[in-house]
């Protein structure tokens, strides 16, 4: 059986998510996608993150309606910085050796993985998936032999929609009170709205 693996901060999980997601679940036959958003981002710890039971509500309500989609609290559960490589580990504790798994980025994300917490560690428990983003369309698959010879054959690249849109954006737009329908699911524009999410002095309850 074959699992992908979609991490992120996911502040808010949007449109382009979800798309890359069954994406890579159909052109790799994966059984199932499992969206984990991240606790505390080590290579982010310098920007404000929504709490993550938000984050967590909101990837819920994104999912719902897809059978093949779940989510996992794994890491917004655990103390300290967020690492890719012990979330797999405990992955493969709590699975066993039966499944396949395979971790899906941006090819943003993949060029810096080279600089990832024990880059070698993770390439043993994985399958590398590279997903090509507006701005990031290249990737040289031999930039990871650095990490370890012969890294590069434990990589697809899947070059599928380009979807130009980002939290960032609409983070922004929320805070200029600027309509975000159709960037996200309806059901997560929603509750943004009312949980004051991207609003100066909201989302921290």
């Amino acid at each position: 059986m074959k699992i992908g693996i979609f991490g992120g901060t996911f502040d808010p999980i949007h449109m382009g998510h979800l798309i890359l997601a069954e994406e890579a679940r159909e052109r790799l036959s994966l059984a199932k996608v499992l969206f984990i958003p991240t606790g505390q981002p080590w290579m982010k710890a310098g920007r404000p993150l929504s709490p993550g039971h938000h984050r967590l509500a909101m990837v819920r309500l994104a999912i719902e309606d897809n059978p093949a989609f779940e989510v996992s609290d794994l890491e917004v559960r655990r103390p300290g910085p967020t690492y890719t490589v012990d979330t797999l580990e405990e992955l493969h504790a709590q699975w066993g050796d039966g499944p396949e798994i395979y971790l899906l980025l941006g090819l943003d994300a993949l060029r810096d993985f080279p600089r990832w917490h024990e880059p070698r560690r993770i390439l043993e428990q994985c399958t590398l998936v590279g997903m090509a983003r507006p701005g990031y369309l290249d990737f040289s698959p031999r930039s990871l032999d650095a990490v370890f010879p012969g890294a590069s054959q434990r990589l697809v690249l899947l070059h599928g929609p380009h979807i130009g849109i980002s939290g960032t954006e609409i983070r922004r737009r929320v805070s200029m009170g600027v309509s975000i329908r159709y960037w996200v699911p309806r059901p997560v524009e929603l509750y943004i709205a009312e949980h004051g999410l991207y609003r100066k002095g909201g989302g921290h309850e």
